[in-house]
């Protein structure tokens, strides 16, 4: 399984803060990932500004994800 952590903004569009999914043979990409949050949580996450991490490290959506890697999608951080 593949643990996917939502935080701030994300969180409120998919209206959970976290969910498992199913890993296939040879895994997926973070991309994927977010395809398969979008069509369980029936939200468009692709428009978002969005940045993603696996395993607690800043990724590319092209990341490989491997099965009990933890996947997180969160908006830019901005502070002042």
């Amino acid at each position: 399984m593949i643990h996917v952590k939502f935080f701030a903004s994300v969180r409120e569009r998919v209206g959970m803060t976290e969910m498992q999914l199913p890993c296939p043979p040879g895994g997926f990409t973070v991309e994927e990932v977010l395809t398969m949050v979008e069509g369980q949580a029936g939200t468009e996450l692709h428009d978002a500004h969005l940045l993603a991490s696996l395993n607690q490290q800043h990724v590319p959506f092209a990341a490989s994800v491997q099965d009990e890697d933890e996947v997180a999608f969160f908006p830019p951080v901005t502070g002042g």
